[in-house]
């Protein structure tokens, strides 16, 4: 590796943290993941056969898989069931303040411990040129979970038959989140892709007030209406990180007239027993 390519060579920053660090145990985490009470409560079975697939989005959490693996699971586990996508472009929030307002790393290598995934450059060219508001920037990526946090439950399903469009959003804001969107709909319309977008729900209330305001919140994404998503999250106080991501993939599902379908949603009381404060979690996917 050349000293130009050091930087494009993103490594692990929350393994042994967010997850195991050694790729058997991590296998084995997320086995645990997949059979856990709170999530499918079975391994996935990857449809090769299944093109063209129909699942286009997903909502997964990025806390640690303690606390929301199980969750996280239950969108992977429906995706497996569709099939094998070529590229998956994640959405994350930027909890760091490191980089641009909106940053997408267009080249290189994003390591895990149980492997490294490809950057797909010729998409993420293609959402660069349909854009004036999203940079090129490594550095916004570099200390950011929650994209990371994804990347061993996809190897776990595809190995490294796939690749990946990162992009993170410091900017929150509505228009750039639409924006986001229908560029999306734009670039992805023949290709075999998945948009992911990472995101938490509420924090630190408790799990009443929590499910209350999130329920609240994944009603308004189950019917595709980003601009009622938005407000409610505004409007309700709801400290979940990803609004723009999950705004941005409403959006596009809505451009590709998908259907929206909660599947699990629990809070870190469901693991620890303290509902006093929680953080929640939800499982959406998008299927046309």
């Amino acid at each position: 590796m050349t000293p130009n390519q050091v930087s494009l060579f993103r490594r692990p920053h929350v393994a042994g943290q967010f997850y195991e660090s050694n790729a058997e145990a991590l296998k084995l985490q997320i086995k645990s993941c997949f059979l856990n009470t709170l999530g499918p409560e079975k391994l996935p079975e990857i449809n090769y056969h299944n093109y063209p697939r129909n699942i286009v989005g997903l909502i997964c959490p990025h806390a640690g898989y303690m606390y929301s693996g199980a969750v996280a699971a239950s969108s992977f586990f429906e995706l497996a069931k569709d099939g094998l996508p070529e590229t998956i472009i994640i959405l994350c929030p930027n909890h760091t303040g490191y980089g641009s307002g909106l940053s997408l790393m267009r080249e290189g290598i994003w390591q895990t411990p149980l492997g490294n995934i490809q950057i797909d450059t010729d998409l993420a060219d293609n959402i660069l040129s349909k854009s004036d508001i999203i940079d090129v920037d490594e550095f916004a990526h570099r200390f950011e979970h929650s994209i990371e946090v994804q990347l061993p439950f996809l190897q776990y399903l595809y190995g490294d038959n796939f690749k990946i469009v990162p992009i993170c959003f410091l900017m929150q804001d509505f228009a750039t989140a639409v924006d986001v969107g229908n560029i999306l709909v734009e670039v992805l319309a023949a290709r075999n892709a998945v948009v992911v977008a990472s995101s938490d729900m509420t924090h630190y209330e408790s799990a009443k007030q929590a499910e209350k305001k999130d329920l609240s919140v994944l009603a308004a994404v189950t019917a595709l209406d980003a601009l009622r998503f938005y407000e409610t999250v505004e409007d309700q106080n709801v400290t979940m990180c990803g609004c723009a991501p999950i705004t941005a993939l409403i959006t596009y599902a809505r451009g590709l007239n998908a259907k929206a379908t909660l599947l699990n949603y629990r809070s870190s009381g469901d693991v620890t027993g303290d509902y006093s404060s929680v953080v929640g979690y939800a499982s959406v996917i998008f299927k046309k």
